[in-house]
């Protein structure tokens, strides 16, 4: 990253695409935050390519709510992680055509195993199928603003943003709790017990279940505060 000189940023950083219009701008990362990025550097008329480096899913914002009232109404959650796939291969078709793989474990699956979130697509699948927004390998090296991709291929950009993810902090603001979280801010016990914690303490969303999850944590807590009332 030394060589490169041009402009490096992390996600959490970015405002806008509109001072990258006509830049070559490379996005690390093909989560949420990567893929929005990418979506609105394209908008803002970049160059704008996208590092996948593993295999995702990618759903609507309407097969997730579809999701929550399935679950809600108690259909097998192996059967709702199947649907899910169903309507993803119908909706987005093979991507692998355009550097894209879908995991062998369903979407949510790998939300509550590995708190990998698939990814809601907001227009940027149709950007790649278009070829508006490259999709290119792992990065294997950086000299100057050329960037070698595991490929052998390389390219040259004008700034590189990364979307890699985010550590929690919560270990180091949250004093005087040793059962609740672990260092990596998720609750020790397991579902569907980890919403509370000792001394009035509860937590709600830290499920790895999505704003459903968020929701009956929630309503256990508010339970909770009204039997101690």
């Amino acid at each position: 990253m030394d060589s490169f000189r041009g402009e490096v940023m992390h996600s959490t950083k970015y405002k806008s695409g509109e001072k990258y219009r006509g830049k070559r701008v490379l996005v690390v990362g093909s989560g949420n935050s990567g893929m929005e990025i990418a979506f609105d550097l394209t908008l803002h008329g970049a160059k704008t390519s996208i590092v996948v480096r593993s295999p995702i899913h990618i759903l609507s914002r309407g097969m997730v709510y579809l999701r929550f009232a399935m679950m809600k109404y108690g259909i097998p959650f192996a059967a709702v992680e199947y649907f899910m796939v169903l309507l993803s291969k119908l909706r987005y078709g093979d991507l692998s055509k355009n550097g894209i793989q879908r995991p062998k474990e369903g979407p949510f699956a790998l939300k509550e195993n590995y708190g990998k979130y698939p990814v809601i697509d907001v227009g940027t699948c149709d950007k790649i199928k278009s070829g508006e927004i490259k999709v290119l390998p792992a990065i294997a090296s950086i000299r100057g603003d050329e960037v070698e991709f595991e490929n052998g291929n390389s390219h040259p950009f004008d700034a590189i943003i990364f979307g890699t993810g985010f550590k929690r902090s919560t270990n180091k603001w949250l004093k005087g709790d040793n059962y609740f979280l672990n260092e990596d801010g998720i609750p020790k016990p397991k579902y569907p017990n980890h919403w509370k914690g000792e001394n009035g303490l509860y937590c709600a969303g830290l499920s790895r279940r999505g704003l459903y999850g968020a929701g009956m944590d929630a309503q256990n807590i508010a339970n909770d505060i009204k039997s101690s009332l």
